[in-house]
């Protein structure tokens, strides 16, 4: 019986070195689309149509656009002080006046009636205190009167009170002479001890008062300067030299007690009031320079004052310009200002544009090296200016950006450029 033959099985047929083949392809396939392959969303785009910019690293200024006004340098406005009917219209609004013209006279029948009784009452009060000087002074002098009268019966009651002390002395006369002599010189001498006090406290008194009425006189006759002065006030003067503006005017027109009826304006310079948005209060200052355009040359300003009231979302800064306010400007004129809000310094910037609506500053699409495609960058932005953005990181100087608006582009990440 013969041994049967082991037959060998063979390990690797073509068809499982196929099958490892294709195996291995596809896994590595897989592998490279994982690794290499781009399967992000992709949207076609007409270059043309779009707006690319380039960073650049350059100076940086802070700025804001803002609109200003052309005014006077100093205007000063016309108040009606008293109330009345216009008697006389004497400049017309637009003249040139010079201070202390007349520009119109008032008339005010009450207002005179009551300056009268005033200038009346205060009349009989200066004659009052000029009565109760005259009786102060004459009683003085009674008082002054009395004490002579009793410094000379003092000196005559001396030599006799010494003469009976000698004749008493001497047994030449009676005691009684004597004592009646000693007697009526000390009662002398003490009347005018008593009367001599009395002079001096009145004296002091009668100064004092005086003095009293004298300054009382003095303001009785400023009161009556001023109650004459009310009348003075019915007549509108120019305060300044100056150019005249008016409400219109009319003879016969009632005007009532503080009603603005004019100004006058100083219109050897000029200054620019400009409204600036309350958002940036806190950085205004006096101080911060500006410029504006006019007649083809750029003029400097400063801001000399600001007002911090706000109105309608808006405060109020006067800006007075560096040098001569340029010829042919106007009273009324606006003017569009570019108001710096500080020191320049270097910094890298991307132009403003549409793209900030859609990502609001933190990406952007960035264009690869040969200009073909956009791929979406994050970025952050600084400061801002009317021109540029401020790039703190994502961007280098050099990269080219689209800042036209995103609004079209979806979600996509990238951008074919064509």
């Amino acid at each position: 019986m013969g041994m049967d033959k082991k037959i060998e099985k063979k390990k690797l047929t073509p068809k499982k070195i196929a099958l490892i083949v294709i195996v291995l392809a596809f896994v590595g396939f897989t592998i490279y689309s994982f690794a290499y392959m781009d399967f992000r969303s992709t949207l076609n785009v007409e270059k043309e149509k779009l707006t690319i910019s380039t960073v650049a690293e350059n100076s940086f200024q802070e700025f804001i656009q803002v609109s200003g006004t052309v005014q006077p340098i100093r205007t000063i406005f016309l108040d009606a002080l008293e109330g009345g009917v216009i008697k006389s219209v004497n400049l017309e609004s637009g003249t040139t006046v010079e201070r202390g013209d007349t520009i119109a006279v008032l008339t005010n029948s009450s207002l005179q009636l009551s300056v009268l009784q005033q200038e009346a009452s205060l009349y009989d009060q200066i004659n009052n205190v000029r009565n109760s000087r005259l009786n102060l002074e004459q009683n003085n002098l009674r008082l002054k009167e009395q004490l002579i009268s009793v410094e000379n019966q003092l000196n005559l009651a001396k030599p006799e009170y010494e003469r009976q002390k000698s004749l008493y002395e001497k047994n030449l006369t009676s005691e009684q002479e004597f004592q009646q002599a000693k007697e009526n010189y000390e009662y002398q001498k003490k009347r005018y001890e008593i009367s001599s006090e009395s002079f001096k406290r009145d004296s002091v008194q009668t100064t004092s008062q005086l003095r009293q009425l004298d300054e009382s006189e003095k303001r009785m006759f400023r009161s009556l300067d001023g109650v004459q002065a009310i009348l003075e006030n019915l007549i509108v003067t120019a305060p300044i030299n100056g150019q005249l503006t008016t409400v219109e005017l009319q003879q016969g027109q009632s005007i009532n007690r503080g009603e603005r009826i004019g100004q006058v304006d100083i219109l050897d310079n000029y200054k620019i009031r400009v409204g600036v948005d309350e958002f940036h209060l806190s950085r205004i200052t006096t101080g911060l320079e500006g410029s504006f355009n006019f007649a083809g040359q750029t003029h400097e300003l400063v801001i000399t004052k600001v007002y911090p009231v706000i109105n309608n979302g808006q405060f109020q800064v006067d800006m007075e310009f560096v040098n001569e306010a340029p010829s042919g400007l106007r009273r009324g004129q606006t003017a569009r200002i570019r108001l710096e809000l500080g020191e320049s310094s270097n910094a890298l910037l991307l132009p403003r544009g549409g793209f900030y609506q859609t990502s609001g500053g933190n990406w952007v699409f960035k264009l690869n090296e040969d200009g073909t495609q956009a791929v979406k960058q994050n970025i952050r932005l600084g400061r801002l200016n009317p021109e540029y953005y401020e790039v703190l990181s994502g961007l280098e100087a050099g990269d080219k950006v689209i800042t036209s608006s995103y609004d079209t582009f979806g979600d996509n990440e990238v951008l074919e450029l064509n």
